[in-house]
């Protein structure tokens, strides 16, 4: 998965397509991520010791990864990732759109 934590992503499918936001959490295994204020759900918890009162919250549940993609920081659209690798050998990850590498 191209996609880390703190990534800016925009969604391009499903009931909250055109929505961006930030990635909070990555499920590597299932190839999901979960960002904040999308595909919120709502959930019914009991009263324990962090929340007495109990009752109905919403919290994002996870979007499967090739639902989102990630934002261009110098074009501001979104674009695909791609790969390259420098003279140390180390490898990046680069916006296809701009060639700018992505932190």
């Amino acid at each position: 998965m191209n996609l880390k934590v703190g990534d800016k992503v925009v969604v391009i499918s499903g009931k909250d397509k055109n929505k961006e936001g930030k990635i909070i959490k990555t499920l590597k295994n299932e190839n999901k991520v979960v960002v904040e204020g999308i595909n919120m759900v709502t959930k019914h918890v009991k009263p324990n010791a962090q929340n007495e009162n109990g009752g109905i919250i919403k919290v994002e549940a996870p979007i499967h990864a090739s639902n989102v993609m990630i934002i261009d920081p110098k074009t501001k659209k979104r674009t695909r990732i791609a790969h390259e690798i420098d003279e140390k050998g180390k490898k990046h990850r680069i916006s296809v759109k701009s060639k700018e590498r992505l932190n």
